[in-house]
């Protein structure tokens, strides 16, 4: 009785395979160039659509001023006024897979020299992780600490110690 029902239902199995004709399976074109519009094409009917290609210049890399990210005193968090800074950073940073950056850490002058090579190195972790956000590989990006070592402004004042607390985008 088993091998009666097997028989039926690989019959039936092989019917409903038969059936289909591999020769006659319809093919559909989703290239867009058969699309017709209302005007017809060429002749500026309403239907036309022309789309103006955005060219990014992958060779442009912003000014020192448009790289650098600056931080309160003793903090690692981004304010949210460099976000469109890093996001423009991210951008030129994603069109070219062959660039790299070093995001640089600085720290100002206070603080001793273990302290601030952490904090330089978490202030340059933190804006890797934004443009990580952003989509950019971490393959081409690298997080280094320089502390205290390479200020930007020399002296002892407030002005100079917010100019040093910052971490510097660099193309490599």
């Amino acid at each position: 009785m088993k091998q009666l029902v097997l028989a039926a239902a690989v019959a039936v199995f092989l019917s409903a395979c038969s059936s289909t004709k591999l020769d006659t399976v319809p093919v559909e074109d989703k290239s867009g160039t058969n699309v017709t519009t209302p005007g017809g094409p060429g002749t500026g009917g309403v239907g036309e659509r022309v789309v103006t290609p955005v060219a990014l210049d992958k060779s442009k890399v912003p000014d020192v001023a448009n790289r650098v990210v600056y931080f309160d005193y003793d903090s690692y968090a981004i304010r949210p006024e460099f976000q469109a800074l890093i996001e423009t950073n991210a951008k030129l940073i994603k069109a070219d897979k062959s660039k790299k950056i070093a995001i640089e850490g600085h720290t100002d002058e206070r603080g001793g020299r273990e302290y601030n090579l952490a904090l330089g190195q978490k202030r340059a972790e933190a804006v890797r992780r934004a443009m990580g956000l952003l989509g950019v590989p971490d393959s081409q990006l690298e997080a280094v600490s320089f502390g205290k070592e390479k200020p930007a402004v020399m002296g002892s004042t407030e002005d100079a110690f917010a100019k040093n607390r910052r971490a510097e985008i660099s193309y490599r």
